[in-house]
């Protein structure tokens, strides 16, 4: 039986750390579902645009081996909703998360990932702007 694996992200200024969640989480089953979060809802969360437009977004993460399929994430309140229209069977998420989606334990297997240390996309971009 196929087991397939649904993560979110924001996936903005694309590191080596996107890349290695993606990956792990990939290998936890057999198809791989990647929501992106909506501009708007980046603002929301972050306070800020994010530097690439969701339509890039979706595109760059869309091209990685790993990613069977990605959609646009409009809201975190949605996520039970986008587990079960995508059949996930594990979500995946980053360790700052811990514990935030335990709930969804009751539809899925529900596995936090730790982050790939001293990468941060805030980082990344405040070192960016400071030295343009």
């Amino acid at each position: 039986m196929s087991r397939t694996v649904i993560t979110f992200g924001t996936f903005d200024v694309f590191h080596v750390g996107h890349l290695r969640v993606i990956e792990r989480a990939a290998a936890l089953g057999d198809r791989l579902v990647v929501g992106v979060s909506a501009d708007q809802l980046n603002v929301s969360k972050k306070g800020r645009e994010p530097v690439f437009s969701e339509r890039e977004r979706l595109e760059i993460v869309a091209a990685l081996k790993p990613v069977d399929e990605v959609f646009v994430e409009e809201s975190l309140d949605l996520k039970r909703d986008y587990i079960l229209r995508y059949g996930a069977d594990v979500l995946v998420m980053g360790d700052d998360w811990a514990g935030r989606f335990d709930e969804f334990g009751d539809i899925c297997e529900v596995v936090y990932l730790p982050r790939t240390p001293a990468i941060s996309t805030t980082a990344l971009i405040e070192k960016i702007s400071s030295t343009g």
